[in-house]
């Protein structure tokens, strides 16, 4: 048979090609529309024979059965895109925080295309997620997801079952944190909006007749910009924190 012809010294590098490569396709900034199929190939495939030799010891022979190889490598496959789902959802709070930015400022209205999401988005969003990118790699936090998908390796040995109840309770914890530093990222804009709406509410309950909507727009927008100005350093502080947590702590049940 052509399975007996592969040796474990080819198929064992294929095998943490299979995992890495996966969780490489998703993840943010290695598997964005924009970047190129072959680059990110060819990224996957020097990690994963860099990983091999570190990890030949936990690394399993190639079974004999065909049934038992398609079950390993879907196994393998799996835990990478959960690994790359893991930083995706991490990432999608900038997306909430620019989703409530946006309407907090009045600029929900102004649709635009995202490229990262390839469908319509919001411009804080868009702004948000584009600098949370760029971050990424100007502050190396890229290399704490690839630290994080060589440390799933001590987590999840390959050759084991697949653990599903770990990855769905992860995964649930990790959509609520994600979702709660969204909120926390756009807190200061829905204190100050908050404040905004408030103060057109008593202006328009004084002067009836005066046109409050078309005055503060302005001014409402200004006093946006400025505050996400003020708390930008702070909500991607808190953002990276998370990162750095998550891929630090497997299968983030903490």
């Amino acid at each position: 048979m052509v399975i007996e012809l592969v040796p474990d010294e080819v198929f064992r590098p294929l095998l943490v090609l299979v995992r890495v490569g996966t969780a490489l396709m998703i993840m943010p900034g290695f598997g964005e529309a924009y970047v190129l199929g072959r680059s990110r190939l060819l990224l996957a495939v020097l990690l994963g024979f860099t990983l091999t030799g570190p990890l030949s010891g936990q690394l399993p022979a190639m079974p004999a059965a065909p049934e038992a190889l398609i079950l390993l490598i879907g196994v393998e496959a799996a835990l990478g895109l959960f690994i790359g789902l893991i930083a995706r959802v991490i990432f999608a709070a900038l997306h909430i925080a620019g989703t409530i930015i946006a309407y907090q400022s009045g600029l929900a209205a102004a649709a635009i295309f995202d490229p990262n999401e390839a469908g319509q988005g919001t411009l804080p969003g868009n702004f948000l997620t584009t600098t949370g990118l760029v971050l990424l790699f100007t502050l190396d936090a890229h290399h704490a997801l690839l630290r994080g998908l060589a440390a799933s390796y001590a987590s999840w040995p390959p050759g084991q079952l697949l653990p599903v109840g770990d990855l769905a309770d992860g995964l649930a914890r990790l959509v609520q944190r994600s979702f709660a530093t969204g909120v926390q990222i756009a807190a200061p804009m829905l204190v100050v909006g908050l404040l905004l709406q408030l103060l057109m509410g008593v202006l328009n309950r004084l002067m009836p007749s005066f046109q409050v909507f078309f005055v503060a727009m302005p001014l409402q927008l200004g006093v946006a910009f400025a505050t996400l100005l003020l708390s930008f350093a702070g909500g991607f502080a808190v953002l990276f924190r998370l990162l750095d947590g998550a891929t630090g702590s497997w299968p983030l049940a903490g």
